[in-house]
């Protein structure tokens, strides 16, 4: 198959700078297709599309007054999205740094992002204080961000601690992760409708496993009755993790090592409910 390859580059006018230069655009366009997936930027490609297309049909058909609107509100149009979605091409920016070309980077970001939720969790279980950490992952989680309070922090120990500190506004909902920031507190998310579980899970549980059915992030879940904490992936729920298999389950959970925690290993279920 390579030999073909080499031997088809050979005969043609195509140079290996051709070669690269699609390369790039397919990997730029791949990556501005994952950033929008899940989020309301799809829809908005969508219409810019139809009125693209529209744009080119009424040259096609010499449609004069829809060509002049169109030649005359595009650029507008242009404008505005780029002021509405200012901070959306921000985080679009970000992204590129996060990709395989700075993997080594990306990795120890995510190592420290480990770590302070992991510091969090622990300090949130020894004061019995109730806690959902949802770390986003391929899939975006942008219209659950929409359903709290938006702000793009830096992701610090002290900052989620102080999140759900229950004297705190924010407390009563969901912590939502991207990359290195706390995107969004006081989120609402779906609470799953298996019956199969247990019936001393709580809303809080409940609610991360119905988030980890529909998307694949990971969430971490500290309980307000016990102090336990969990870890929910894929619809499944490991419990009472102490910090270190904590730690080793996330970095398991986003491709950087550790190990998974054994089925059923964990403190025994409650006889109360857990929120």
């Amino acid at each position: 198959m390579l030999d073909r390859a080499l031997a088809f580059l050979s005969v043609s006018d195509v140079r290996w700078m051709d070669v690269l230069d699609i390369l790039l655009v397919a990997f730029i366009i791949y990556e501005l297709l994952r950033f929008v997936r899940g989020t309301h930027a799809v829809q908005i490609a969508m219409g810019v599309l139809v009125l693209v297309v529209l744009y080119w049909a009424s040259i096609l058909f010499n449609l004069q007054t829809v060509n002049w609107l169109l030649r005359t509100f595009l650029p507008v149009l242009m404008f505005g999205i780029i002021v509405v979605f200012q901070s959306e091409f921000r985080k679009a920016l970000a992204h590129l740094g996060r990709t395989p070309f700075f993997g080594t980077a990306a990795k120890h970001q995510k190592e420290e992002v480990v770590d302070e939720v992991v510091l969090a969790a622990t300090t949130l279980s020894s004061q019995r204080t109730g806690a959902i950490m949802a770390i986003e992952r391929e899939i975006g989680l942008r219209s659950y961000i929409e359903t709290g309070i938006t702000l793009d922090a830096e992701l610090t120990y002290d900052l989620l601690v102080n999140i759900f500190h229950p004297a705190t506004p924010l407390h009563d909902g969901a912590v939502i992760i991207q990359g290195n920031r706390v995107a969004a507190a006081a989120c609402f998310l779906p609470l799953t409708v298996n019956p199969e579980l247990s019936r001393t899970l709580g809303s809080r549980h409940r609610a991360a496993i119905g988030l980890s059915e529909d998307t694949d992030t990971v969430a971490v879940v500290v309980s307000e009755e016990t102090g336990a904490i969990s870890l929910v992936e894929a619809g499944q729920i490991r419990r009472g993790l102490d910090g270190p298999a904590l730690r080793r389950a996330l970095l398991f959970a986003l491709g950087l090592g550790g190990s998974r925690p054994a089925e059923g290993k964990g403190a025994p279920a409650p006889t109360g409910g857990e929120r």
